[in-house]
């Protein structure tokens, strides 16, 4: 693994266990208490746009060990797109991974963007309007962004 994938995989790991703690912080009196946060305040949407990363991070990874580089403008949707048609549809790697990336996707932009005019997302925040709201896709989102990047950090040996 050169020194930018191991950089890659290490904010990789990073973004997951920030993700981690925010929601164990959310979830536990004690923490809260000692860390005088108040006791009502979440994280959950924190936790989703940090698995997000995760997941972004893992992928500029596995593009790299391809010599596949991504840049701004755009680099989310480029690194997306890339990730797809270079990875995924080559066969290289499973369509599940694909699936994980672009729901995460949609959930941290539905998180970061809730004045966006798209339907599917007003209609998710009509109904999620209080943090605590979010505490199951959080919940899968961890799920997702561990699988996610334990299977690219198979791959990239692999490769």
């Amino acid at each position: 693994m050169d020194l930018m994938q191991r950089n890659y995989i290490e904010r990789a790991k990073n973004e997951f266990v920030t993700a981690g703690l925010l929601k164990k912080v959310t979830e536990d009196k004690s923490m809260k208490n000692y860390l005088e946060i108040e006791e009502n305040m979440t994280f959950y949407s924190s936790v989703i746009s940090h698995c997000y990363y995760c997941i972004f991070y893992s992928a500029k990874a596995l593009l790299l060990k391809k010599n596949i580089k991504t840049s701004s403008p755009g680099i989310h949707k480029k690194t997306y797109l890339k990730f797809k048609r270079n990875l995924v549809d080559t066969g290289i790697l499973d369509i599940q991974l694909l699936k994980i990336y672009r729901n995460i996707i949609i959930k941290a932009d539905t998180l970061l963007d809730i004045f966006n005019d798209e339907r599917w997302k007003r209609g998710n925040f009509t109904y999620n309007t209080i943090p605590q709201a979010n505490k199951e896709p959080a919940e899968e989102s961890l799920r997702n962004a561990k699988l996610f990047l334990s299977n690219s950090l198979k791959i990239i040996d692999r490769l």
